[in-house]
């Protein structure tokens, strides 16, 4: 028998969006249109966005991290996910979760951050 507390062998430490949402596209667009002060690419790209989950109300949970824990936006950036994330047609509330495990790295970046930051 296992631990309920330990994660299953082979559970993703990140868990899955509700790609198939109809307002998931919506909702990642909002998460795109906001950008980290220190780098010039959104927080989708940077890969700091880990789960939307969007529930059949239309309820939003947001989970995600920030490249630091020292990051000096750190108390700010949630509320700006929060305030473009609302906006979007149909959603019903928005939470954030800002989570440090599993940390991030450069590895979490899309192929058009790598790009862009010129590590490509």
């Amino acid at each position: 028998m296992t631990d309920a507390t330990e994660p299953m062998e082979g559970a993703p430490l990140i868990a899955p969006s509700t790609v198939n949402h109809p307002l998931f596209d919506s909702v990642s667009d909002a998460c795109r249109s906001i950008y980290d002060p220190e780098i010039p690419v959104n927080i989708y790209e940077l890969g700091l966005i880990y789960t939307i989950d969007i529930s059949d109300e239309n309820d939003v949970k947001i989970i995600m991290t920030l490249t630091a824990p020292g990051c000096p936006v750190a108390g700010e950036m949630p509320g700006w996910i929060v305030d473009a994330v609302s906006a979007v047609a149909g959603v019903k509330s928005v939470d954030v979760e800002l989570v440090w495990d599993p940390p991030w790295g450069m590895e979490m970046m899309s192929d058009e951050a790598r790009l862009e930051l010129g590590f490509m």
